[in-house]
């Protein structure tokens, strides 16, 4: 299960260009330590354990505070979840899984954009990434993964480019959500369907008692509007 987590800490070369551009604002909310494990171990049936991380390995995720647990429902397959709260976006943006995992030998297949209802009436836009390794493909990796930008959801970086080109005090704290469902080639084909849908459903049920304990800030933005998470 460590294996999702190691392959985050790779990092995005290109998107250090815009390092300058994204230095700690003065007006940035710190997360104290700790508060992302306040997600409680127990979601519509999903049963957690933390895992333990090296301490090289948390120095690497350049955040302020961070979540690592595997989490399992019955009729679902084990997922690993990774979460990471910073306040100095330059350091979180390169953190990617299209940059990260092949850095590491796998190979991205494919690619989708998902948008998750909610149960608030809200939308989670997220997307979802498909890598394999092996001579026939014989391990794959479903990676679902999101930001929260100052209370903003986006599927990518996208929006954080955006913010970045204005200044540091456009971002006040950004925060990376992945979920990632590994499957081993005994369990192929019938499994990949299943990871897709497993790594969906946690998404849904974990989104908004994540949010619960993120800042309760959102700062519009006249470039691009994803949807605006509601209390």
């Amino acid at each position: 299960m460590l294996v999702a987590i190691a392959l985050l800490m790779a990092s995005g070369v290109g998107y250090r260009l815009l390092a300058e551009h994204l230095a700690r604002p003065n007006e940035s909310i710190p997360l104290a330590p700790g508060t992302l494990a306040r997600l409680p171990l127990e979601l519509a049936g999903w049963s957690g354990s933390d895992m333990s991380l090296d301490a090289s390995l948390i120095r690497a995720t350049d955040s302020d505070d961070h979540l690592a647990r595997v989490y399992q429902r019955r009729g679902s397959r084990r997922v690993t979840v990774f979460v990471a709260y910073g306040i100095r976006a330059r350091d979180l943006m390169p953190h990617r899984p299209e940059v990260c995992y092949p850095a590491a030998g796998w190979t991205l297949r494919n690619s989708k954009p998902v948008e998750l209802s909610l149960g608030n009436g809200s939308k989670l836009p997220s997307q979802i990434y498909r890598f394999d390794r092996g001579a026939f493909g014989q391990e794959t990796m479903t990676v679902l993964n999101y930001y929260i930008l100052d209370g903003q959801y986006s599927p990518d970086v996208s929006l954080l480019r955006t913010r970045a080109w204005r200044g540091s005090s456009a971002v006040r704290y950004l925060v990376q959500v992945q979920i990632s469902c590994h499957v081993a080639s005994g369990d192929l084909p019938l499994s990949l369907d299943f990871a897709d849908r497993s790594v969906q459903d946690f998404a849904t049920v974990s989104a908004l008692e994540l949010r619960s304990l993120l800042p309760s800030i959102v700062k519009p933005d006249s470039v691009r509007r994803p949807e605006t998470i509601r209390e």
